[in-house]
């Protein structure tokens, strides 16, 4: 049997929820009829799509595929549905949205694919970039809103912020890695180990700042602009990383296992939030697009 679009619209909600209860209470449907579906849909394709544990689901690698692939079906479907609108229709809204290197990928997928389902008719154009270039473009108008890393927001008294998501720093460990099986992790057992470092946003500057804290210099074994080279050079045993958990996935492009760790102290967390001009009329697109956010940040909440 093939699968269904509600199929694919229940198996997103999932995905992006990370629990039935959370996609049922977003749908407003019964958690029966998607966890019926999901069954379905994983029987259909011949693989596990979740893996089911006592605090909810968790995405498997066929998963993430797939999830690509769920998206881009439906994005064509609404891209059909458009083409047939009247041209009677109400002119599209546009958004200028900005977004820092970290949360490119991350945070900005997601809300966009919310957004674009939403509201199919507007227009998005987005640029990257880092956290000072966005301030300014911000401050003078030509962004409407930035999803960006603001715990080291620049200016406050200009710019309004509402935090999206903290996520704290943790440890990247490989597959069999000595501290894996730690009981607790010390800032100093990592001392020795070669470090990759990611040289994006702020994770380059509190990572130097936490391990300058153990009174030698750490051994940098590379250092990349790249989450996902990251990824693959700690799945490969090149090193360990501390980054902030809302990139961690458990596998790297190739398909190798990385394993994250808690480590003991006090370290930093990074802020990831929406930000715009204080005081300014935002388009209504940029209401639509803040008010997507908060209802997800709301949804998170009540699971």
């Amino acid at each position: 049997m093939a699968f269904t679009l509600r199929q694919l619209q229940y198996f997103i909600a999932v995905a992006e929820e990370g629990t039935v209860s959370g996609a049922a209470q977003s749908l407003s449907i019964s958690q029966s009829a998607v966890t019926d579906a999901i069954k379905e849909l994983e029987s259909d394709l011949g693989v596990a799509l979740f893996e089911r544990h006592r605090r909810g689901l968790s995405i498997t690698h066929k998963g993430h595929q797939f999830f690509r692939h769920a998206n881009r079906i439906l994005a064509d479907v609404q891209d059909a549905r458009r083409s047939f609108a009247g041209e009677d229709s109400a002119p599209p809204s546009h958004l200028h949205l900005g977004v820092t290197s970290l949360v490119a990928g991350y945070v900005l997928s997601d809300l966009l694919a919310r957004f674009r389902r939403a509201y199919p008719a507007a227009d998005v154009s987005a640029i990257e970039d880092n956290g000072d270039y966005l301030e300014h473009l911000l401050i003078g108008g030509e962004l409407d809103v930035a999803v960006m890393v603001i715990s080291n927001l620049r200016d406050r008294v200009a710019l309004q912020a509402e935090i999206f998501e903290t996520s704290p720093y943790r440890l990247w460990l490989p597959l069999g890695h000595r501290l894996a099986a730690a009981d607790s992790i010390e800032l100093g057992d990592i001392a020795s180990e070669p470090l990759i470092m990611l040289t994006v946003d702020e994770t380059e500057e509190n990572t130097d700042k936490l391990l300058s804290a153990l009174g030698s210099k750490p051994h940098v074994a590379f250092r990349t602009r790249s989450v996902e080279a990251v990824r693959s050079l700690v799945a490969t045993g090149a090193g360990v990383a501390l980054l902030p958990d809302l990139v961690y996935r458990p596998w790297s492009l190739e398909g190798d296992r990385i394993e994250s760790r808690d480590i003991s102290g006090a370290l930093p967390v990074v802020q990831v939030g929406m930000v715009w001009r204080r005081g300014s009329v935002l388009p209504q697109a940029a209401r639509d697009f803040i008010g997507i956010a908060q209802a997800q940040v709301a949804a998170r909440q009540r699971s």
